[in-house]
C-alpha cells in the first residue's frame, strides 16, 4: 500500500491529469444520465385486459378468466394470478418470481394468450397486455378543449397532434382519449332483407369472409416462392358496399343493395373535460430509459408550433407535464445539495483553510465517479439516487479527513511534505479500508432486498457505494498528493483558533468524563446497556410502515357509482365532484374522466378500465406543502362524502410497488354466495375500526341484468339455427364485427353490422319489442315467439386469486392515522369471523407488501452485522476487540428511534434501510478509535493510558466525520420528504448518540475485554492511575 501511495504522490503530473480527466468525465455523465422522477425499474408483473361487451361477471369470469388463467399458469416462474371480472370487462395479472427478465416473461405471456385467442367468445372488443414498469406512465397529457367544437373537428385535431407527438424523439407512443371509436357502420335495411329472404347473419358472414387477412400461403414456380394473396381489409366504402350476397333462391345481391354504408361513431363510452370544458386528451410516453426533460421539451416545442393548425374554438392546454414535478423535485434537492455541502465546509473548518481545501478536493473528484459508475450501470437521476448522493456526501470525506489529519499530525512532528504524506496514510490505511469495508458492507445487502420495494430503492443503495468506493480511491491516491503540495509543515495545526477552541474543549469536557468512565468501566457499560434497552420501548409507540405517499402536487378523486349505473348517472357525479374542485383556488387544472379511470400518469397507479359506473378526476394543486393543503382535501373529502349514491374516494399517490390499496383484505373460497355473506360481515368489522376511511366492497351491490330467457327447443322447431337468436340480439342492439377497414395512413377501424338505431347511442331497452329472429331460410318472426326476457341478477363484480374465486375488501388510513396500527386493529375485529370450511381470510395491500420488504430487510441486517463482524475480525484478529468495535451498534440504534420518535415518524420501509447504513457508519468510527489504541499498546503503552490517549487523539476526526456527515444529511431533514427525510433522521440520531454516548462507552468496553498487560505494566499503569 506504501508504494501504491508513494506512486500517486511523486507521480504529481500523472496525478493531476488523472483529476482532470475525472472532473471531465463527471461532468459528461451528468450531461447524459437520464433523468426521472422516480426510478427506471421493470416489475415482473404482467397486464392481460380483454373486453367484451354485454357479458356479465360470471360470463366474463367463465368465458375469459378461466381461460386467461390457465394459458399464463402454463409460463414458468408464476408466483400469483389474480383476475377482476366486471360486466364486460376482464383483467388478469400475472406476477412472477422477482430476479426473471420481466421482457421474456412478457413475450411468454403474449405468446399463451395468443394460444387461447381464439377459443375466446366472439365479440371480443380488445386485448390488450400491457407491462408493468415505471416507464409505462404517460409524460405528458394534452388537452385539447372545445365547448362548441363538434366532435369531427375535436377528432381531426386530436389525431393530427397525435402524430406530430410520436414523432418526437424518444416518445415511445402516444394514445387519444375522450372520443368515441369511428367505425364503418353498415347499417340494414330490415324491409330489403326481408323482401330477399336473407337473414343478417349472411351479411355478417360475407363481410367477414372478405376482409380476412389469414395468409393463404406460398406457392414455387421457376425457383422462386411466391406468397398468395386474397382478400384482406377493405380499403374504402364501395369495396364495402360491393360485397356479393346470394340469396336462398339463388339471386345475387351485394351489401349495398340491402344497408347503408358509412363512417359513424360508436357510442360515447369515455367523456373527457379539462376545467369543466369538454376536452380531448393527448398523452405520450416516452421509451426506457430516456431523459424526461429532452422527450417533454421536444413535445412543447411541437405543440407550440400545432397550436396555428388548430380550428377556431378548439384550444391547447399542455396540462400535465411530468418534467415539471421532476425538474422541481431535482432542483429541491440540488439547493439541498450545497447547502449540504456548505454545511461540510463549515465543519472543515477546525482542519485549518489548506486542509479543508484538500478534503474538499475529495467531493467533486467521488461524485464524477460516482455519478459515471451510476450512468455506465443502467440507473438514472431520480430522488433515490440524488438522496443517495446527498448521504454519501457527508460520508465521503470521511476517509479524506483522516488521512489529511493524520499527515498533517505527522508534519507537525517534523517530517518533509511528502514523506509524511505516504508515512500518514501508512499508518492508517488498514484502517481506512476496515472503515470503508464496514460502510460498504452496511449498503450493499441493500442491492439485494426483494419484491418491488428492492427494485424501488436500489438505485440509492447503489449511489452511496459508488461514491463512496470513489472517495476511498480518491483518500489514497489524489488526497495524499495535495495534502503533500499544499500543507505547510511550519502551521499545521497550530495557526487555527477554531481547531485550537476544539481541543481545548476535547481537553477540558471529554477527558474528565473518560477518565471517570474509565475508572467505573462495568457501571459505564450497565448504564449504556440500560440506556439502549429503554429505547426499545418506542418501537411499539413507532409503529411500522411501507412507504409514504408521494409529495407532489397531484391527487386522484375515484367516483363508483353501483354496478349497471347509466354513463349518464356517472357523469352527473363526476360534474358534481368538478364543481366543488373548482372552488377551491389552489387547484391549477382538473382533468375529468367518465366512464373509466384517467390515464395512466404515475407508475404504480393502474387506471380503471372501461366502465359505465366509475370516473376519476385528475387534478393538479399549485404545491404540497401538508400543513397547508392536508386540511384542504379534508374538506374536499367532506364535502364530497354528501353526494348520495356514490361512493367518492380521495387519495394521493403512494411510493413504492404497486397495491391495491392501503388496507387490502382478501377472502377466499367456492361459493359465491358465501363470499358475498362473509364479505359484508367483514365491510361492517372494517368500518367499525377507528382510523379508516372509504371502505369498499365489491360485492356489496348485485348488478340487475336482461336474460334473453331463450327456448332453444322451440327456436329449433321454428327453423331457427343455433345461435340465431343471439346473433340476431347482437346485431339489433350493440352491433356485430364483420371485419376491418384500413385507411391510407395505415390507421385499422372496424366494420360493424347494426340494426337501424341513432347514432352514437345505445339502443332503448324496450327495442327489444321490435326485435326479429331470422330463420335459416331467411323467415322472420318476434323474439317473443322463441324468448320470455326477464330481470335476473347477478355479482357485480368476481375476482379470483391463485386461480380461486375471492373478495377483496380495501379501504384508506384516515388522516393522522398510521396503516398499520389501523390494519391490526382491523384484523383483531376480522378474528370474530366465522368462517365455513374450504373458505381463508388473508392480507393484502401494505400489509402484504410489507411483510415481504420487511423479511428482505432481515436477511440483509443479518448479512451487514455478520458482514461487518467478518472484516472486523480479519481486521483485529481477535473476537474480544470485534466485540469491542462491534459494542457501538446499539448506541446507534437507541440514537435513531429517539430520533424518530421526537420527529414524529414511523418505522418505515427507508426509516429501517437508515438503521441497516447506520451499522457501517457507526463501527467506522470505533475502528478507528480501537486501531489507534491497539497501535499505542504496541508500542507499550499501558492499557489504561492506551486507552485515554486513543480516546483523546481520536475524538477530533471522529468528531470531524460525524459532524460532516450530520451537515451532509441535514438538508434531507430539513426537506421533510415522506420518503427520504426518515432515513436521514435515522442517521443522524444514531451519529449523535454513537458520538457522545459511544466515545464513553466504547473505551470502557475496550479496558473490560481487551487483553490485559503483563504484571510490571500492570503494576505501572495503577501507579499512574
Amino acid at each position: 500500500m506504501k508504494g501504491f501511495t508513494r506512486f500517486f504522490v511523486e507521480r504529481w503530473q500523472f496525478t493531476l491529469v488523472l483529476f482532470t480527466l475525472l472532473v471531465a468525465i463527471g461532468v459528461n455523465a451528468v450531461v447524459a444520465i437520464p433523468k426521472s422522477e422516480d426510478p427506471l425499474a421493470k416489475f415482473p408483473i404482467i397486464f392481460t385486459t380483454v373486453i367484451l361487451p354485454g357479458a356479465d361477471a360470471e360470463e366474463m369470469e367463465r368465458l375469459v378468466a378461466i381461460p386467461l388463467e390457465e394459458a399464463v399458469s402454463r409460463v414458468e416462474d408464476l408466483a400469483e394470478v389474480e383476475s377482476t371480472n366486471v360486466a364486460g370487462v376482464t383483467t388478469v395479472q400475472a406476477e412472477f418470481v422477482w430476479g426473471v427478465d420481466p421482457d421474456r416473461k412478457y413475450d411468454e405471456v403474449v405468446r399463451e394468450v395468443n394460444r387461447v385467442l381464439n377459443s375466446l367468445p366472439e365479440g371480443v372488443r380488445e386485448v390488450r397486455i400491457d407491462r408493468g414498469q415505471t416507464s409505462n406512465a404517460n409524460v405528458v397529457q394534452i388537452a385539447l378543449v372545445g365547448s362548441n367544437a363538434t366532435l369531427g373537428q375535436l377528432r381531426a385535431a386530436a389525431d393530427a397532434l397525435q402524430e406530430v407527438v410520436e414523432r418526437q424523439p424518444g416518445v415511445q407512443t402516444s394514445e387519444v382519449w375522450g372520443l368515441p371509436q369511428a367505425q364503418v357502420r353498415v347499417t340494414l335495411n330490415l324491409a330489403a332483407l326481408a323482401q330477399y329472404r336473407l337473414p343478417p347473419g349472411a351479411v355478417v358472414q360475407a363481410l367477414t369472409a372478405a376482409s380476412d387477412e389469414t395468409p393463404v400461403g406460398a406457392l414455387e414456380a421457376g425457383g422462386r416462392r411466391f406468397n398468395v394473396q386474397a382478400g384482406g381489409a377493405f380499403t374504402s366504402l364501395d369495396a364495402v358496399r360491393a360485397v356479393p350476397l346470394r340469396t336462398s333462391d339463388g339471386q345475387t345481391l351485394t351489401v349495398g343493395d340491402v344497408a347503408e354504408i358509412g363512417w359513424e361513431d360508436d357510442e360515447e363510452r369515455h367523456l373527457t373535460r379539462y376545467n369543466g370544458e369538454r376536452a380531448v386528451f393527448v398523452t405520450a410516453r416516452a421509451g426506457l430509459g430516456e431523459n424526461v426533460f429532452a422527450v417533454t421539451d421536444a413535445i412543447h416545442a411541437a405543440a407550440e408550433e400545432f397550436r396555428a393548425q388548430l380550428p377556431e374554438g378548439v384550444r391547447l392546454e399542455l396540462g400535465f407535464d411530468q418534467s415539471d414535478t421532476v425538474m422541481k423535485r431535482l432542483s429541491k434537492l440540488g439547493r439541498d445539495f450545497l447547502i449540504a455541502i456548505f454545511l461540510v465546509l463549515l465543519t472543515l473548518i477546525p482542519l485549518g483553510f489548506r486542509a479543508s481545501v484538500v478534503v474538499m478536493m475529495s467531493i467533486p473528484l467521488s461524485l464524477a465517479m460516482g455519478v459515471t459508475a451510476l450512468h455506465f450501470l443502467g440507473y438514472s437521476l431520480n430522488q433515490l439516487s440524488i438522496a443517495g448522493f446527498i448521504i454519501a456526501l457527508g460520508l465521503l470525506v470521511d476517509d479524506s479527513i483522516v488521512v489529511t489529519e493524520n499527515i498533517a499530525r505527522r508534519l507537525r512532528e517534523g517530517l518533509p511534505p511528502r514523506q509524511a504524506a505516504v508515512a500518514g496514510v501508512d499508518e492508517i490505511n488498514i484502517a481506512v479500508l476496515g472503515c470503508t469495508a464496514t460502510l460498504l458492507l452496511a449498503f450493499l445487502p441493500l442491492l439485494a432486498l426483494p419484491e418491488g420495494s428492492g427494485e424501488f430503492i436500489r438505485s440509492l443503495p447503489m449511489a452511496v457505494i459508488m461514491t463512496i468506493t470513489a472517495s476511498l480511491f480518491v483518500a489514497l491516491t489524489v488526497i495524499p498528493f495535495l495534502a503533500s503540495r499544499l500543507l505547510n509543515p511550519k502551521d499545521a495545526g497550530h495557526s487555527n483558533p477554531v481547531l485550537d477552541a476544539v481541543m481545548g474543549g476535547i481537553h477540558r469536557v471529554y477527558s474528565p468524563v473518560l477518565h471517570l468512565a474509565l475508572g467505573r468501566p462495568i457501571a459505564t457499560v450497565a448504564i449504556g446497556l440500560a440506556a439502549f434497552a429503554l429505547s426499545l420501548t418506542l418501537v411499539p409507540r413507532l409503529g411500522f410502515s411501507l412507504f409514504p405517499e408521494n409529495d407532489s402536487p397531484y391527487f386522484m378523486v375515484d367516483v363508483t357509482l353501483p354496478e349497471g349505473a347509466a354513463l349518464e348517472a356517472t357523469d352527473e357525479a363526476v360534474r358534481f365532484v368538478d364543481g366543488v374542485l373548482a372552488e377551491y383556488p389552489e387547484i391549477v387544472w382538473r382533468m375529468a374522466n367518465t366512464g373509466r379511470g384517467n390515464p395512466f400518469v404515475y407508475y404504480n397507479d393502474s387506471p380503471a378500465p372501461q366502465l359505465s359506473n366509475v370516473g376519476s378526476l385528475y387534478v393538479s394543486l399549485d404545491g404540497w406543502e401538508p400543513d397547508v393543503h392536508r386540511p384542504i382535501l379534508a374538506e374536499i373529502r367532506e364535502r364530497l362524502d354528501a353526494y348520495p349514491g356514490a361512493q367518492i374516494t380521495v387519495r394521493r399517490f403512494e411510493n413504492g410497488p404497486p397495491i391495491e390499496a392501503p388496507i387490502a383484505v382478501r377472502i377466499q373460497g367456492p361459493d359465491i354466495a358465501t363470499l358475498e355473506a362473509l364479505a359484508a360481515d367483514a365491510e361492517r368489522l372494517i368500518n367499525e375500526t377507528e382510523g379508516v376511511r372509504d371502505v369498499r366492497n365489491p360485492l356489496a351491490a348485485r348488478l340487475v341484468d336482461l336474460d334473453l330467457g331463450v327456448n332453444a327447443e322451440q327456436a329449433a322447431l321454428l327453423g331457427v339455427p343455433a345461435g340465431g337468436v343471439e346473433q340476431a340480439a347482437r346485431i339489433a342492439i350493440g352491433g356485430a364485427p364483420a371485419g376491418n377497414f384500413q385507411d391510407l395512413r395505415g390507421d385499422t377501424y372496424p366494420v360493424v353490422v347494426r340494426s337501424p338505431t341513432a347514432p352514437g347511442a345505445a339502443p332503448e331497452a324496450d327495442s327489444l319489442d321490435g326485435l326479429y329472429v331470422w330463420t335459416g331460410t331467411g323467415g322472420a318472426m318476434p323474439l317473443a315467439n322463441v324468448a320470455e326476457p326477464r330481470f335476473t341478477s347477478g355479482p357485480a363484480q368476481i375476482d379470483r386469486y391463485q386461480r380461486e374465486r375471492s373478495v377483496t375488501i380495501t379501504a384508506f388510513a384516515a388522516e393522522g392515522y398510521l396503516t398499520s396500527a389501523v390494519t391490526q386493529e382491523a384484523v383483531s375485529r376480522l378474528e370474530t369471523l366465522s368462517l365455513p370450511p374450504g373458505y381463508s381470510i388473508s392480507l393484502g395491500g401494505q400489509a402484504e407488501a410489507s411483510a415481504d420488504s420487511f423479511s428482505g430487510l432481515g436477511t440483509a441486517i443479518l448479512v451487514a452485522v455478520f458482514g461487518v463482524l467478518a472484516v472486523l475480525l480479519l481486521e483485529f484478529r481477535t473476537f474480544a476487540v470485534t466485540a469491542v468495535v462491534a459494542f457501538v451498534i446499539p448506541f446507534g440504534i437507541m440514537g435513531g428511534l429517539i430520533a424518530l420518535w421526537l420527529a414524529g415518524e414511523s418505522l418505515s420501509f427507508t426509516a429501517v434501510i437508515g438503521f441497516v447504513a447506520l451499522i457501517g457508519i457507526e463501527i467506522k468510527n470505533s475502528i478507528l478509535l480501537v486501531e489507534f489504541a491497539n497501535q499505542e499498546r504496541e508500542r507499550g503503552v499501558p492499557l489504561r493510558e492506551a486507552v485515554e490517549k486513543a480516546g483523546e487523539v481520536r475524538f477530533l476526526p471522529v468528531l470531524l466525520t460525524s459532524v460532516t456527515a450530520i451537515g451532509g444529511l441535514t438538508p434531507l431533514v430539513l426537506e421533510n420528504s415522506p420518503l427520504f427525510s426518515p432515513l436521514a433522521i435515522v442517521i443522524i440520531g444514531g451519529l449523535v448518540s454513537s458520538t457522545l454516548v459511544a466515545r464513553i462507552v466504547t473505551p470502557a468496553m475496550y479496558l473490560i475485554l481487551a487483553p490485559k498487560d503483563k504484571p510490571h505494566a500492570a503494576a505501572a499503569d495503577a501507579q499512574a492511575a
